[in-house]
């Protein structure tokens, strides 16, 4: 089951500028900073209260931030779920009838293991799947 929400996942143009406005906003800091290579993206992430929100900038013209950025602009990008199994919830899924992007977890940020499930089938909303990666 999908457990409480992990992060809101929000596409930005400039890191660096995005920081500074969240800075503002939330009075602090991000706690954060990484880059997922693999995605080709460089993420910052801020706490607020219990919650977290995750920026994403791009680092390469042809990753799927850029191509969400000039297709839909700068936003929200997708919400986080936390699950215990986060192969137990892909089945789950899959069985529901909801289309999963990737059919094997792969390391994302924040030492979590992710896996998306398209859009097309959650109401234009794309989801993130993050379980905690055991050390």
């Amino acid at each position: 089951m999908l457990g409480k929400i992990e992060h809101l996942g929000i596409a930005v143009k400039d890191l660096e500028k995005a920081n500074e406005t969240y800075e503002k906003l939330l009075g602090r800091k991000p706690y954060k900073n990484e880059e997922v290579a693999s995605e080709h993206v460089i993420t910052s992430f801020f706490k607020s209260g219990e919650n977290k929100i995750e920026l994403l900038a791009a680092t390469h013209k042809d990753s799927a931030i850029a191509k969400y950025i000039e297709k839909r602009g700068e936003g929200i990008h997708h919400v986080a779920f936390q699950v215990d199994n986060i192969k137990e919830e892909l089945n789950r899924l899959e069985k529901e009838g909801f289309s999963i992007l990737n059919k094997e977890p792969k390391k994302g940020a924040d030492n979590k293991l992710v896996a998306f499930i398209h859009p097309k089938t959650t109401n234009g909303v794309l989801v993130e799947l993050c379980q905690e990666i055991e050390e």
